[in-house]
């Protein structure tokens, strides 16, 4: 019986998301054909309006930061064979835990010492929020999907009791904290710049893209060059093996989700201190689900999120633009685009590579 064609990475992390997105553009353009508007137009309103101008790659940016932090967290999780729904609660309790902390100390903090502190603060929240559907995965058998999802729902509903009974400012009607000092915002691209003496448009970009960058680095260096990251992806490739060579599943189902809850944490770096300034309702906004999207468009790799973390900044930003400029266009079909994209991008990522499979095995024949 024959082995299964491996692809090489070329093909795996690059020719093969890019086809897919090749389709996805071409079943999207297709959708707004049928609608009566012109496909080319409205991607070249898209592209102009996410990349065309330093503001909108400002906001492509922002958008991609908060993608990388999701798509990461995703990606630690299906290493260790576990799929972690849990990015929208776990980025909410991060997104906590910066405001608990902001509107504690932000007042007798200088930026130097809280902003770190925040960083730590995140990471922490999101970290125990996604500790607790590990330790019943782990030791009671609860499956991991099922646990997350109502951890979600769970976070949601803890950060609405806050705002309401507790952060929110006294005859307020609005459900949000009071506003952190400025010791507690991360500072935006276009006030360093001007720090310098460069004058940018101002854009929510903010310092949360370097650490997004190097929570990049941190996963790549973990999973592929320590002896912990080797134990996390040797229980994901095959759980009885691994306990048989000493290592302990349950202890790397825990230390997995813990970094993939810290990672997801993180958003509210981005979100809560980089741009709201306050704890808000719904900061989150379903970037937890768009990270499965992104960790799968990206082979579950550093590099591949960051790009398809690009690609859907640049969808998400470009397809407020297309919003605006094309009438009748609405923000729902705009949803719709994106949606086919993520179907064929992230859940249909591996349909093509059997058909890419036999060419190569063809063309590695012929030679």
């Amino acid at each position: 019986m024959s082995q299964p064609l491996t692809l090489p990475r070329w093909i795996d992390i690059g020719l093969l998301p890019l086809w897919n997105l090749a389709v996805a553009l071409l079943v999207a353009g297709l959708v707004v054909m049928v609608i009566g508007h012109s496909p080319w137009q409205a991607l070249t309103v898209l592209l102009d309006g996410a990349l065309g101008s330093v503001r909108g790659l400002g906001y492509s940016l922002y958008y991609a930061t908060t993608f990388i932090f999701t798509g990461l967290a995703v990606a630690v999780a299906i290493h260790a064979g576990l799929f972690n729904i849990g990015g929208e609660g776990q980025a909410t309790l991060g997104g906590v835990g910066v405001a608990l902390l902001a509107l504690w100390l932000g007042a007798s903090l200088p930026a130097l010492v809280l902003l770190p502190l925040l960083v730590v603060a995140a990471a922490f929240f999101g970290m125990l929020w996604a500790a607790l559907p590990a330790y019943l995965q782990a030791w009671r058998g609860s499956h991991i999907v099922i646990t997350t999802i109502m951890f979600n729902f769970l976070g949601a509903a803890l950060n609405a009791y806050l705002l309401v009974n507790w952060l929110r400012p006294a005859g307020s009607m609005s459900v949000e904290s009071a506003e952190f000092a400025e010791s507690a915002r991360m500072p935006a691209l276009h006030q360093m710049a001007a720090a310098l003496g460069y004058e940018l448009p101002s854009s929510p970009l903010n310092l949360s893209l370097v650490i997004a960058l190097i929570a990049c680095v941190f996963v790549g260096w973990f999973l592929w060059k320590s002896a912990a990251g080797y134990a996390v992806r040797a229980v994901g490739s095959a759980p009885r093996a691994a306990h048989y060579a000493g290592i302990r599943p349950r202890a790397q189902v825990m230390v997995a989700m813990a970094i993939s809850g810290a990672l997801a944490g993180m958003v509210g770096i981005n979100e809560i201190s980089g741009v709201q300034g306050k704890l808000t309702l719904d900061f989150v906004a379903g970037a937890g689900f768009t990270g499965i999207a992104v960790s799968l468009m990206g082979r579950n790799h550093p590099v591949g999120i960051v790009l398809a973390s690009l690609l859907f900044g640049v969808l998400y930003q470009g397809g407020v633009e297309v919003s605006f400029e094309l009438q009748g266009f609405s923000r729902e079909m705009v949803v719709t685009a994106q949606g086919l994209i993520v179907l064929f991008s992230g859940a249909m990522a591996t349909v093509s590579a059997p058909l890419f499979a036999r060419i190569y095995g063809k063309l590695k024949g012929g030679r």
